[in-house]
């Protein structure tokens, strides 16, 4: 882990979003214990070692097997062969993954003496596979200790698993959610008892009943300002603060800001003697009861304290012995379990020697996600217990001959007493295409190779992903290493996943899926292929497309994604459940234009500003400058079709470019200096000009009033690191499009003090332009004037064209530039430097706090946070869902899965069932189901309206393919096509077999409107 100077983020970029510095800060001081290198124990130390702590101690007494092999991803077949200790094998494969963290190994038996004090040089302690009483003895040490180490205990047995966390006495959380405090607008606040704040523009604030907050820029009020009240909402849009009515509260006048205060917070854990007897367990499905689960667990530890080991695999006599323990121990219980359910007792009992390899993932990222809680104080911490349960998974299992679940020495032994031979065939033979090889799809492939996906001949496992690998990668696509930086991830990822289970038949492609490529690889052929396809993608437009692509296909799709600490799945079975484009979350709201070009708010929109500014001056103007040349020919061929009266699009600001366009670096700072004048000076100026700070609306308010802060030029000082860094970045980026070297002599202060005393700079003369205040009025500017310039315009562009012809300023190489290509994680190529400092001399004109650059990158740059932990428990969950297709569950035993490992919330939901939508009684659809109408050379219009009318009793009144309109009764002509071919009227380009319609289907009455229809696929008739 970095020092406390200096954090990776070429490594840790996408982490410390999540965390924050100061989080990360407190790992990297921070050594950590883990005791149990099976499945769940490896997979706790790889996120915790992937995070970065400081030190890591991996213990473990036992042996590697063949049955380790079927959840501990870092154990190899030789080292079971050579019989090498679970945690020294590890060693090396762990330290991979994070060269900041220091690792160690340890098999000796540490817990035999009673002297547990080689602990107290850990912050955080980690049992796993630990007895009951080894448990409450290092339990007991730790809480003892001052300050007390942090415990946690967990563990699988078979489909069941548990986490317990004691974190002290008293245990500050620095910060209980982890988001940015939520910021409101001030519309107005009373002068009453007490006072009330109502949200401008009747904008919902956010806020909650007991938050604190503090105000900012409160005019009237302002002893407001600075100070911190804890609120009571009232409604989405009004709370409640303190006594306003006296003599030190003016009265409110205009403007303000609250702002959400994060506040320490300070929560009591009890030891886990006493957490064993009541337990505080987090509901996490409400179809399944904690107090089973706790009692279940407790009972599993129990039958191993008094036999010294775990129930035989499928032995109706230690079924019958755990039952009667759980019968005691319920007895025992304050609220006991009433009745209590045999059947799952029974099944736990039969499969706890087994360990299910989604529930390692699944519990090993939640587990791990606690440790960081615990050295950092960053989230809230699981509030004690939380049980992780499958159990649907064998519900059905418990009948089938005991032979197809015992064990056979090999690497399936875990998951075969889990769910016997017959499921472990099917999933050996399973062809499964996985879209994405990012983090998520790291995950996947490394659970796909423990349980065998696509372990026999018959199977397959196809994956795609057209992205390469680079630094920031590797701190949570744990596939990859340093060596990897460069290579594609989709072929990468195959090799690294073979390397864990050589079994595996992996297919790795670097294609993207979109229309592109839908004709050609990933065709509909390609789709029915697949018995089941996996998400693992970061944005939604790929998740609609691939969502779109399994309906018409009738696959089913695991969908899951992640982001932070949160995390989703959605389980999306053909004619079963509903799709993922069932339910559409809110469209983004989108930032008036004359916000963001004249009256930023916030520095949200100065830095939007800034990545727009980017986008046009260094990638925009650039392209249109190479194509014009292109399309046009060389400046001589342009001056001759000027001369002709032509009019080349663009010539106005394609000359304009070409006679400002630098030709040394003198020339880049001399430009990026004016710019500077330009954008902080003198456009202040302008529109002072045009709305002085008394200007006053029509019906007599202010018209600089919040949200609207009046601007105040920047006057340029070299003196500032702001405005050089501005001045610098803005000459890099135009030296580079304009294929102008730059040396590290240009970049010296001398150098450049040098050549800004020289810069000639422009009095600001105000403009005639028109200032847009509308804020419905669209971004999208007006016709250009050039479609239509005058006769002089033409002849002014052609002598300045030959002029620069002339001189010499026209030649072919000044005819090209390089656009630039926003990269956000090159810290060397200047983009987030522009960005910084473009977007905070922004926001110190018009009086907004500024972003440091880790924000802004993060703003400007799109990006998405991301952690280790979120990501191994969200796959190990889909994982489990991909199980349950496999097993042909029911609708009532798949989950949808929503959590937020920062707020310890796992909520686990029935997916929703296909909706139905009733043309008429007896005829119905729901959007699995598509009509297909099979054609011939010779078909017609007339052919299929009848084919449609014959088949479903319905009469046709719309027939549209894509945004064209085949058939519409009502419009003129349209009854003239009905003999026409369809071929004719679809014109499909050769080799398409079918296309896709939609259809409208005549209403009942006149006067209602059209009923629905499923999509129609019309089949040409090529085959």
């Amino acid at each position: 882990m970095a020092t406390e100077e200096e954090i990776d983020d070429s490594l840790y970029s996408r982490q410390r979003y999540v965390l924050g510095d100061s989080a990360m800060k407190a790992m990297a001081h921070s050594n950590v214990f883990i005791s149990g290198l099976g499945g769940l124990g490896v997979e706790i130390a790889k996120n915790v070692v992937l995070a970065g702590v400081r030190s890591l101690m991996v213990h473990d007494t036992k042996t590697a097997n063949n049955k380790d092999l079927g959840t501990q991803f870092f154990l190899r077949e030789d080292d079971v062969k050579s019989k090498r200790n679970r945690a020294e094998a590890c060693q090396a494969r762990l330290a991979e993954l994070n060269p900041h963290v220091s690792l160690r190994a340890s098999s000796k038996d540490v817990f035999s003496d009673a002297n547990l004090s080689f602990l107290s040089e850990y912050q955080c302690v980690v049992l796993t596979e630990g007895t009951k009483s080894l448990q409450m003895k290092v339990d007991e040490f730790c809480r003892a200790q001052t300050p007390p180490i942090k415990f946690i205990a967990g563990d699988v047995f078979g489909v069941y698993s548990y986490c317990f966390c004691d974190f002290g006495p008293q245990f500050t959380i620095m910060d209980p959610t982890g988001e940015d405090p939520k910021e409101s607008f001030i519309a107005s606040i009373t002068k009453a008892n007490p006072g009330v704040v109502t949200s401008l523009d009747n904008r919902m604030h956010g806020f909650e009943s007991s938050d604190n907050i503090t105000f900012k820029e409160v005019e009237g009020m302002t002893a407001l300002n600075g100070t911190t009240h804890k609120i009571s909402v009232l409604s989405p849009y009004a709370y409640s603060i303190c006594d306003t009515s006296g003599d030190e509260y003016q009265p409110y006048k205009n403007g303000g800001i609250a702002v959400q205060v994060r506040t320490p917070k300070t929560v009591t854990f009890e030891s886990l003697e006493t957490q064993t007897a009541k337990p505080s367990s987090s509901f996490v499905d409400f179809l399944k009861d904690p107090s089973f689960s706790h009692l279940a667990i407790q009972s599993i530890q129990s039958f191993r304290e008094e036999t010294g080991k775990l129930p035989a695999v499928r032995s109706v006599a230690d079924s019958d012995s755990l039952l009667k323990i759980a019968t005691k121990l319920n007895d025992a219980m304050g609220s006991p379990c009433n009745p209590l359910d045999a059947k799952c007792l029974r099944a736990l009992s039969f499969s706890a020697e087994g360990c299910f390899a989604p529930l390692t993932a699944a519990m090993g990222g939640i587990i791990a996600q606690e440790v960081l809680k615990a050295l950092t104080g960053k989230f809230t911490p699981i509030n004690q217990w939380l049980h992780l349960d499958a159990r649907e998974v064998i519900s059905n299992l418990l009948e089938g001959p005991a032979s197809l679940f015992q064990p056979r020495n090999d690497r399936y032994d875990a998951l075969r007493i889990c769910l016997g031979e017959d499921t472990l065939t099917a999933l050996h033979r399973l062809n499964l295409f996985m879209v994405g090889c990012g983090a998520i799809g790291c995950e996947m492939l490394k659970n796909y190779a423990l349980i065998g996906i696509a372990a026999a001949e018959t199977g397959k496992i196809t994956i795609t992903d057209n992205d390469i690998i680079e630094k920031s990668n590797l701190n949570r696509q744990f596939l990859f290493r340093p060596h990897h930086i460069q290579k594609p991830k989709s072929t990468t990822a195959a090799q690294s996943t073979s390397e864990i289970n050589p079994s595996l038949h992996i297919d790795a492609h670097q294609h993207k899926v979109c229309p592109d490529t839908e004709m050609t690889i990933f065709h509909d052929d390609f789709f029915k292929g697949m018995d089941v396809v996996v998400n693992a993608l970061d944005n939604v437009a790929a998740r609609q497309y691939m969502d779109s692509r399994c309906v018409t296909n009738e696959r089913p799709l695991i969908e899951s994604g992640t982001m932070g600490a949160k995390g989703h799945v959605q389980v999306i079975i053909p004619h079963m459940t509903e799709t993922y484009g069932s339910q559409r979350d809110p469209p983004d709201e989108s930032v008036p234009y004359c916000t963001l070009k004249s009256f930023p708010a916030t520095v949200e929109h100065t830095i939007q500003w800034a990545r727009d500014k980017f986008e046009s001056s260094f990638t925009q103007k650039p392209t249109t400058f190479n194509k014009y040349w292109a399309t046009n020919g060389t400046p001589n061929d342009v001056i001759k079709k000027l001369s002709e009266s032509q009019q080349p699009e663009n010539s106005l600001a394609v000359v304009k470019i070409l006679r400002n366009r630098p030709t040394n670096w003198a020339d880049c700072i001399t430009s990026a200096r004016i710019k500077f004048e330009k954008y902080f000076n003198h456009r202040a100026k302008q529109l002072l000009s045009i709305f002085p700070l008394d200007h006053m609306m029509n019906d007599g308010t202010p018209f600089w009033q919040s949200p609207k802060r009046p601007p105040a030029p920047v006057e340029f000082n070299s003196a500032s690191e702001l405005h050089m860094l501005f001045v610098v970045s803005t000459a890099r980026l135009i030296a580079a499009c304009s294929n102008i070297s730059v040396s590290e002599h240009d970049l010296s202060t001398d150098t450049l003090l040098q050549i800004l005393a020289k810069v000639k700079v422009p009095q600001f003369k105000r403009s005639s332009k028109v200032i847009e205040v509308d804020a419905t009025a669209s971004s999208e500017k007006p016709e250009s004037s050039e479609q239509s310039f005058s006769s002089d315009d033409i002849e002014q562009c052609r002598q300045e064209l030959s002029h620069l012809v002339m001189e010499r300023k026209a030649i072919p190489a000044r005819c090209h530039m390089t656009p630039a290509e926003f990269e956000k994680d090159d810290d060397t190529n200047g983009h987030i430097d522009y960005i910084t400092s473009a977007s905070n001399l922004r926001a110190a004109m018009y009086h907004i706090e500024p972003a440091d650059r880790f924000k802004t990158k993060r703003i400007a740059g799109k990006i998405v946070p991301a952690i280790a932990t979120t990501t191994a428990a969200v796959a190990g969950l889909a994982t489990l869902e991909l199980i349950k297709y496999v097993l042909h569950s029911t609708l009532e035993d798949f989950r949808n899965c929503f959590l937020n490992l920062g707020l310890s919330l796992i909520m686990f939901s029935e997916p929703g069932p296909a909706a139905v939508t009733t043309i008429r009684p007896g005829l119905a659809f729901t959007q699995w189901d598509m009509w297909h109408v099979h054609g011939t050379e010779k078909y017609t219009l007339t052919d299929f309206v009848k084919h449609l009318k014959d088949t479903y009793s319905i009469n046709v009144s719309l027939v549209v393919q894509g945004v064209r309109m085949i058939f519409v009764p009502l419009m003129p002509g349209h009854t003239k096509r009905l003999p026409k071919r369809m071929k004719e009227l679809l014109k499909p380009a050769d080799g398409v077999e079918y296309m896709d319609l939609t259809i409208g289907i005549e209403p009942p009455g006149e006067d209602d409107e059209d009923l629905p229809a499923p999509p129609v696929r019309y089949y040409f008739g090529l085959k």
